[in-house]
């Protein structure tokens, strides 16, 4: 999940802060200070991996495959391995077992550690970008570029534009991409609790005019409800998605602090409807409209709130994954009740049909890379495209064979869906939300057309919640900014030391101006924002981001 939570570091001396790519840590070598093995005839790095007489290929289940992982997020916690059907059987029947290095709550500083004892995960799994480069350059990744060719899936299920994008400048690739695609997708959208808008008369909930109307009548009707629930605000869910609200064509700058304009890009301070967003934003959470926990709050209470039906309308960056198993649970005891989609809120005068509450891009969420600390990257990479392949697409998504689906159909790729499907929502909902951190090289075009060909047979209420929402509402409302990625300068560059001052900045801002007494107040904080990030230098970052994202531009065009 996605996802969305980018962390970087500054100084190269700390070379540990390279905490935009989380991932796992099971070998125990220590890292080479500066050579990186090859995978070519020579050196191929694999030990003495079990190979198909025929293929050449690492055969999965042969031998046991052990690795450890290292989720860069503070967030993040990786279920225990075993624990349930699905890994149990990729255990069992692959003989791969996956272990889990914690990293305490404190991602950046466990990761930091690490690299400094030079005890390196084996994979590290988190955000794509400037830490990534800094850790090829010091030799710790493993280049991806003769197993992509070697073996079968990354290669067939991701767009050839969209692997060149991932080229570092020694022209290599090293990343292997999460939850990429060729076409639109991403959940990013307001969810509204079904049972209070009935009662509520079904009001028109279409602009940002109409959502606090409706706002202020659920505060008082229902005072022990969330009028709006914003998810985790520190990370910008729900003031991401506010945002754009108020602007056409949003492609969610808040990541770089900036907007563009035309060939060029601009602070986000200055940005009008960004400022109009903020104060909107403020005035919601003075008059108690959004959940006053909006900057505290874990994830696992935002569930419970959902769960208990205790939230009128729930915005974020990831609201089905969240909003799906509550729908299940309320159903169950109301059939009446639940929730459901509605368009992306735009204020008035803005065309509806140009509102992103969230993006995507073809190389999707983040990316998992190999260090050199691995024993055997071959295998480790021969996993990793098995399991974003169908087989390990079908396990993830819907369990093990014989009980949501029992064989395949001619094409040897779909699965065939059994009763359970439908008449059992809320168990396979909860699979799917368990799964959904262990999930590190989603194959988003396979399970999407699988998914869509399948619920297209079934009536609407017999359909997957989160299927059908994306495919009436999400899908088609997320804006494409492959352009935009990896935008970000080296964090030990002019460029990157700039860059950290002004994510300092716009951390301690973010929260300010929620709780700005006055709109006057909320602006007045942005301009002050403003001036502090452009004296730390942010004008080079703003011309570094222009001319990446305009060699991005050109990589897309295949210039």
């Amino acid at each position: 999940m996605k996802k969305r939570r980018k962390l970087f570091v500054g100084m190269i001396a700390l070379l540990t802060v390279m905490a935009m790519i989380a991932g796992c840590s099971g070998g125990s070598g220590k890292a080479p200070a500066n050579k990186a093995p090859q995978t070519g005839e020579n050196n191929t790095g694999q030990g003495n991996a079990p190979k198909s007489e025929e293929s050449g290929l690492y055969e999965l289940g042969k031998e046991p495959l052990e690795f450890t992982l290292f989720g860069n997020y503070d967030w993040y916690t990786m279920p225990k391995w075993g624990a349930d059907k699905t890994t149990a059987w990729i255990q069992e029947n692959k003989k791969v077992t996956v272990t889990e290095v914690p990293n305490g709550g404190n991602n950046v500083q466990k990761l930091n550690t690490m690299i400094a004892s030079g005890e390196l995960p084996d994979v590290i799994w988190g955000e794509r970008g400037a830490d990534v480069e800094r850790m090829r350059e010091a030799g710790m990744l493993v280049p991806l570029d003769d197993y992509i060719e070697k073996y079968p899936n990354l290669k067939k299920w991701l767009d050839p534009k969209a692997l060149n994008m991932l080229r570092s400048p020694d022209g290599k690739i090293y990343q292997f991409p999460n939850w990429y695609t060729n076409r639109p997708n991403g959940n990013a959208g307001w969810v509204v609790n079904k049972k209070i808008y009935d009662e509520l008369g079904k009001p028109k909930l279409e602009t940002t005019d109409d959502l606090y109307a409706y706002l202020k009548m659920v505060k008082e009707k229902y005072p022990d409800v969330i009028p709006l629930e914003t998810d985790i605000a520190s990370e910008g869910h729900g003031l991401d998605q506010i945002y754009s609200a108020f602007k056409e064509n949003n492609l969610s700058f808040t990541r770089y602090f900036a907007v563009p304009d035309g060939d060029k890009m601009t602070s986000i301070y200055k940005d009008e409807p960004f400022r109009e967003s903020v104060v909107y934003a403020a005035k919601l959470f003075r008059e108690k409209l959004m959940t006053q926990d909006a900057m505290t709050q874990t994830r696992d209470q935002v569930q419970e709130k959902l769960m208990n039906g205790k939230v009128a309308v729930y915005v974020s960056t990831n609201p089905t994954v969240y909003a799906m198993q509550a729908h299940a649970e309320l159903t169950k005891k109301d059939p009446n009740g639940g929730y459901f989609m509605i368009w992306p809120i735009h204020k008035e005068g803005l065309d509806k049909n140009k509102i992103y509450p969230g993006t995507y891009n073809k190389l999707g969420w983040n990316a998992a890379v190999i260090t050199t600390s691995a024993k055997n990257p071959e295998a480790i990479f021969a996993f990793l495209d098995w399991y974003t392949g169908p087989e390990g697409m079908r396990l993830q998504m819907w369990g093990v064979e014989g009980e949501y689906w029992n064989g395949l159909e001619a094409d040897g790729e779909t699965p065939k869906f059994t009763e359970k499907y439908t008449t059992e929502k809320e168990a396979l909902a909860e699979h799917q939300t368990k799964m959904d951190p262990l999930m590190w090289v989603g194959n988003t075009v396979y399970v999407d057309d699988i998914k869509g060909k399948y619920e297209a047979t079934l009536p609407e209420n017999e359909r997957n919640w989160s299927t059908y929402w994306q495919y009436e509402i999400t899908w088609k409302t997320q804006g494409d900014a492959t352009e935009f990625i990896n935008l970000f300068p080296m964090p030990d560059s002019e460029e990157g030391i700039s860059f950290q001052r002004a994510k300092d900045i716009w951390l301690k801002v973010r929260a300010q101006t929620l709780y700005a007494k006055t709109d006057e107040e909320a602006l007045a904080i942005l301009d002050q924002a403003h001036e502090d990030t452009m004296a730390a230098g942010f004008q080079k970052v703003l011309d570094f981001y222009a001319a990446k994202w305009q060699e991005n531009l050109k990589q897309i065009n295949g210039n």
